[in-house]
């Protein structure tokens, strides 16, 4: 393992944040070679440390150089050593390990697109190289801090998905592959687009309200229904933190400052809960209620019990005695979680998991509207870069096996049923076709 070399203390203003890849922090095991390793892994050429418990990563070193003594927080995770200060980040040179690093970094490739009419004006850098290669200008758009390289024939283009070049309507890979390559008057009219390990930026700044936030509202969802995932969208398309009803280390150090704030401080845009009891549902003024096919809902939550919020459970856990009492106390509970907000709830956003997933944008559209925030188009794009943060389950997939009896199923679809009708008796659309039984 290389170490960087260390550069200096530098100010960290957070409106003029240079070391823009903010990558995660760990409130207990933060060490200056964990923040490197992060940072060389994606690419940037500099790591900073902040508070001893949080990593940026940048390609740009900080304006403000600051007095030694002012990087003064111990890192969390390794006594004796330094992870900068309050609003001071230590920052290290992470050139060493790039060398050491696989070259070929995880360069993901987007598809064939039909060229925009203009290639310079679309994108803020380029180069034309005689042979080039999908890493050549992976790597010369990563030193420059975009997560987008486009390729025309000897033409490398970096810049973000926008208006003009939205990433939506892909094209078949054909048109690209029968450009003249070689040919130096190659202008053909498609172009391939490759996702570089440098993050879209743009909305990655979060910060707490400066004012209290007037209305009070509750991001309410039972269980595994995919609220953490909602807060990283609603928090990147905003860019204000979410808060919860708990306080979950895990998700704090995901990135999640919101965690560590009281619920009622009003700091944060939305608070994430769980409950459904009519004094828990009446302290809100409005809600977004998040809502997830119950089989998809119980097994996410059973994994999470057993293995974590990235994990899965084991074998055992679901062949055991743990699985049928799972189900049967938690299934009625999905139920009477969505009743209960439709009874208490003053103003409600309904919003399914499934058609989040399926069109993220408008649906994200008018949960920041619910909000009562505005929000530009390169922000939405910028979110829809970044739609998976962290929070995805992978590694050793879910078991193939049904988990599901047959009494398991007459049960849920019973409690399913009864939300569908519920829904639909106060006007809102029912549950997406996918899981009411026919």
């Amino acid at each position: 393992m290389h170490t960087g070399t260390y550069v200096g203390c530098f100010s960290d203003d957070s409106r003029e944040r240079t070391l823009k890849g903010a990558v995660f922090y760990d409130l207990r095991k933060m060490t200056v070679a964990h923040c490197q390793e992060a940072c060389a892994e994606r690419a940037y050429a500099y790591a900073g440390l902040a508070y001893g418990a949080e990593c940026y990563c940048g390609n740009k070193l900080p304006a403000t150089a600051s007095r030694p003594e002012e990087c003064n927080s111990e890192c969390k995770g390794e006594k004796g050593s330094v992870c900068g200060g309050v609003n001071r980040l230590s920052v290290y040179r992470v050139e060493e390990l790039q060398a050491v690093a696989p070259r070929r970094r995880n360069v993901i490739y987007r598809g064939c697109f039909r060229a925009p009419e203009n290639l310079t004006d679309t994108f803020p850098a380029s180069l034309i190289q005689p042979n080039l290669t999908v890493e050549m200008c992976s790597e010369f758009c990563s030193k420059k801090e975009f997560p987008l390289a486009v390729i025309r024939g000897r033409e490398c283009y970096c810049g973000y998905p926008t208006g003009r070049f939205p990433l939506r309507h892909g094209a078949d890979r054909r048109l690209c592959s029968a450009m003249p390559n070689a040919s130096s008057t190659a202008t053909g009219g498609y172009c391939l687009a490759y996702q570089t390990p440098v993050q879209d930026t743009r909305c990655t700044d979060r910060k707490f309200l400066t004012t209290k936030s007037k209305g009070f509202i509750a991001l309410s969802s039972f269980p595994g229904a995919g609220n953490t995932w909602a807060r990283h969208l609603i928090e990147h398309a905003t860019g204000y933190y979410t808060g919860s009803y708990y306080f979950d280390g895990a998700l704090y150090n995901k990135g999640f400052k919101g965690e560590k704030d009281h619920w009622r401080s009003r700091r944060t845009i939305c608070v994430k809960t769980h409950e459904s009891g009519k004094t828990e549902i009446e302290m809100f003024d409005s809600a977004i209620l998040l809502i997830r096919n119950p089989y998809k809902s119980l097994m996410a939550e059973f994994n999470r019990k057993f293995a974590g919020h990235l994990g899965y459970a084991a074998d055992r856990n679901w062949k055991s005695k743990d699985w049928p009492d799972f189900v049967n106390s938690y299934a009625s509970w999905w139920a009477s979680h969505v009743l209960d907000w439709l009874k208490y709830g003053k103003r409600l956003l309904v919003i399914h998991y499934e058609d989040l997933k399926q069109s993220l944008i408008p649906k994200l559209k008018e949960m920041v509207e619910f909000l009562n925030m505005t929000v530009t188009e390169d922000r939405l794009l910028c979110v829809e870069n970044n739609r998976d943060g962290n929070f995805k389950r992978s590694g050793a997939k879910q078991k193939d096996f049904e988990p599901f009896t047959q009494e398991m199923k007459d049960l849920i679809n019973r409690y399913i049923l009864t939300v569908d009708e519920a829904l639909r008796g106060r006007n809102f659309t029912g549950l997406p076709r996918e899981y009411v039984p026919r």
